[in-house]
C-alpha cells in the first residue's frame, strides 16, 4: 500500500461528502466496496463516503483495514470493525445478517481490490441475500480489469469480428501436477484468460505456462504501485523473462494470456475440425461448433462449409 499522509486526503473527504453525501443510502444494507490495489488514491469518493457513513465495516483484515482508514483520514474505533475473512467467513455471515437485521448499513472491504473476485466476499454476499436483506456494490479497482485495460487484446471472434471477451481462472492449483493439468485446459481455450499469481509461485507458473509456446502472456507486476512492471512476451520465454532480473519476481501478479490467434480464412485447423463434423452434422451446427472448438471466424468457416459442400461432400443439409 502506497505510504500517504492523512492529511493528504483532507479535500478528499470534503470533496466525497459534497458528491455522494445527497445521495440514498438505505439501511439494513451490506455495502461491498472496493478499495486502491496499491495506490491509495484510486478510492472512489463515493467508497469515502460510505466508509464514514455506515455503523460497522467488515474486512478480510481488520489490522489492514485500520490502516487503510487512517491514511484517508476516517478514525473507526477498532469495535467498530468486524473481521470476516477466508477462514471464519461462513460463521461471520451470520453476525453480519444479525446486524443487517437490527437496521445498520454494513461495509464489507477485502484487503485490496473488489470483494469476492480471488478475495472474500462472494459467501458474506449469498448469506445477506439469503436472509433477504439488501446488497449494493460501491465499484472501484480490481487488477483483472487493470491489466485487461493495459495488455491490448486484439483478436477475431467466431463471428469474424473484434472480441473483447476473456475468462477469469484466477489462481491455479498450486500442486504441479493439477496445476498442469490446468495450463493443457487453458491451451483449447481460445478467449483471453487471466490469471493471479503470489510471489513465491510465480516462476512455477511460468514454467508451467511455457508449453504453450508462442502465445502471447502480458504480466502486470505490483499493478498501481511504485515498482509496477507490465510486460508482454511469448509464453515460451516468460522463465527467462523473469530470470533475467531477480526484482520481477517480487510482487503480486497478474497475468493475460492472450486470445489464441487465427488467420482470416479460419485456418487450417478450423476446417480440419469442421470437415469432421460436416460428415455427420447440419452446416450450421457444425460451422457453430467449429468455431468454438477451434477459435476460427464462423462467418469464414461458413464460407468454407459453402466451398465443402459444392464440392460434392455429402453432408447433412442446413
Amino acid at each position: 500500500m502506497a505510504s500517504l499522509a492523512p492529511a493528504s486526503f483532507g479535500a478528499a473527504l470534503a470533496a466525497a461528502h459534497d458528491a455522494a453525501g445527497a445521495q440514498h443510502y438505505p439501511q439494513a444494507t451490506l455495502y461491498v466496496v472496493a478499495t486502491p490495489i496499491g495506490n491509495l488514491a484510486d478510492i472512489t469518493l463515493r467508497a469515502l463516503h460510505v466508509l464514514q457513513l455506515v455503523d460497522v465495516i467488515a474486512c478480510e483484515d481488520t489490522r489492514h483495514t485500520q490502516s487503510l482508514l487512517r491514511a484517508y483520514g476516517i478514525d473507526r474505533p477498532g469495535a467498530r470493525l468486524l473481521a470476516v475473512h477466508q477462514h471464519n467467513e461462513a460463521e461471520a455471515a451470520q453476525a453480519v445478517v444479525a446486524r443487517l437485521a437490527q437496521g445498520e448499513r454494513i461495509a464489507y472491504a477485502s484487503d485490496a481490490g473488489t470483494p469476492g473476485v480471488s478475495d472474500p466476499g462472494a459467501r458474506l454476499v449469498t448469506a445477506v441475500r439469503a436472509a433477504g436483506q439488501r446488497v449494493l456494490p460501491l465499484p472501484g479497482a480490481s487488477s483483472v480489469t487493470t491489466l485487461i485495460g493495459a495488455a491490448g487484446l486484439v483478436a477475431d471472434g467466431a463471428d469474424g469480428n473484434a472480441s473483447s471477451a476473456f475468462v477469469f481462472a484466477g489462481f491455479l492449483p498450486s500442486k504441479a501436477g493439477e496445476r498442469d493439468t490446468a495450463v493443457q485446459a487453458l491451451s483449447q481455450e481460445p478467449r483471453a484468460v487471466v490469471l493471479l499469481e503470489a510471489p513465491h509461485r510465480i516462476e512455477s507458473l511460468a514454467r508451467a505456462l511455457a508449453v504453450l509456446g508462442e502465445r502471447r502472456i502480458t504480466v502486470g507486476r505490483e499493478l498501481t504501485k511504485q515498482f509496477e512492471e507490465i510486460a508482454t512476451v511469448a509464453a515460451s520465454a516468460l522463465p527467462d523473462w523473469f530470470a533475467a532480473d531477480r526484482d520481477r519476481v517480487r510482487g503480486e501478479f497478474a497475468l493475460v494470456l492472450h486470445p489464441v490467434a487465427v488467420s482470416g480464412d479460419g485456418g487450417a485447423e478450423g476446417e480440419r475440425v469442421l470437415r469432421l463434423l460436416l460428415a455427420e452434422l447440419p452446416v450450421k451446427t457444425a460451422v457453430r461448433l467449429a468455431a468454438e472448438i477451434s477459435g476460427a471466424p464462423r462467418n469464414a468457416l461458413y464460407e468454407t462449409a459453402l466451398r465443402i459442400r459444392n464440392d460434392g461432400n455429402d453432408e447433412p443439409g442446413d
